[in-house]
């Protein structure tokens, strides 16, 4: 699913922010020892953070249908991640970043939600939409300075870009159906009704004249 984001990420990108040039869409962590090898201009998608959306959790189980509209199975609805990304705009001159960094928001801030044509792998097969946050404030459990702090390089201008996507980890349960499987019932030791040996034992016999009882 992640690879997923990034192919969508890039084709976007490519068609609508640095279309027409020989700038690159890379995915490579922005440390010092990377920008110095660095050659060409570039953008930068640098992924830092994953977690789910749990305001966009469903809780509700979907259900699996045959050809026939009998259901078959259950599976739960797919998870809402957050991808975090750091954008930055890579050149030989600080205004030429600049101006590709307000190529950037302006791509970006047209789409609250990716279009269907820059979707890649199991995100075009998914009906949830693909969403968009640009520069948003970040939480107070973590920030931009901390993400270049811990890549041991320079503080740069950024853009953060986060993207919502669904998961769905394909987990399915299989649905017996009341036909196939039959009511189960499990009657426990205290059970008032529940027949003793002796009582199954003397079924179909009932007591004779004399004792013991004969079969009937």
């Amino acid at each position: 699913m992640i690879h997923d984001v990034d192919a969508t990420l890039a084709a976007l990108l490519a068609a609508e922010g640095v279309a027409g040039g020989d700038t690159e869409v890379l995915f490579d962590a922005p440390s010092r020892d990377w920008a110095a090898r660095r050659s060409g201009p570039c953008v930068d998608a640098f992924l830092y953070d994953i977690r789910e959306d749990i305001g966009r959790r469903e809780i509700a189980f979907e259900q699996v249908r045959d050809d026939a509209g009998r259901i078959v199975a259950r599976r739960p609805p797919p998870r809402r991640l957050r991808l975090s990304y750091l954008l930055t705009a890579w050149t030989s001159r600080p205004q030429d970043e600049h101006r590709l960094l307000s190529v950037l928001l302006a791509t970006l801030l047209r789409h609250d939600v990716v279009p269907a044509a820059h979707l890649r792998g199991a995100l075009a097969e998914q009906s949830i939409p693909v969403l968009l946050q640009l520069a948003l404030p970040t939480g107070g459990d973590r920030g931009i300075a901390d993400v270049w702090n811990a890549l041991g390089g320079e503080l740069k201008p950024s853009l953060d870009l986060v993207v919502i996507a669904p998961f769905d980890p394909a987990r399915v349960e299989t649905v017996r159906t009341l036909v196939e499987a039959g009511p189960e019932v499990r009657l426990g030791a205290s059970d008032p009704h529940r027949a003793r040996p002796e009582q199954l034992s003397g079924q179909g016999r009932r007591p004779g004249p004399a004792g013991p009882g004969r079969e009937i």
